[in-house]
């Protein structure tokens, strides 16, 4: 909902392809897409996706996430920090 997320690097690697898969999707802006990211994410979260985001995305064929590694680890694993967020 916000477009960015401070996540696990490993977490940020596992969601970025969903993510990817789902813009994809909603690119299409025909009623078909938009039912399957109804079926697939929470009402506000879908309709976000498809009014607003997917249309900025028209005229590029992928890469809509970036992953920017942190130099934070978290306090109690050392899990390696990073920032997952859309490509403006």
């Amino acid at each position: 909902m916000k477009e960015k997320m401070q996540t696990t690097e490993a977490r940020a690697k596992e969601v970025r392809p969903l993510v990817e898969k789902l813009v994809t999707i909603a690119k299409e802006q025909n009623l078909a897409s938009l039912r399957r990211l109804l079926s697939k994410l929470p009402k506000k979260s879908a309709t976000k996706l498809y009014y607003d985001i997917a249309p900025k995305y028209q005229n590029r064929a992928g890469g809509y996430l970036r992953i920017l590694k942190t130099a934070l680890r978290r306090k109690r694993d050392a899990a390696q920090q990073a920032v997952i967020e859309f490509v403006q």
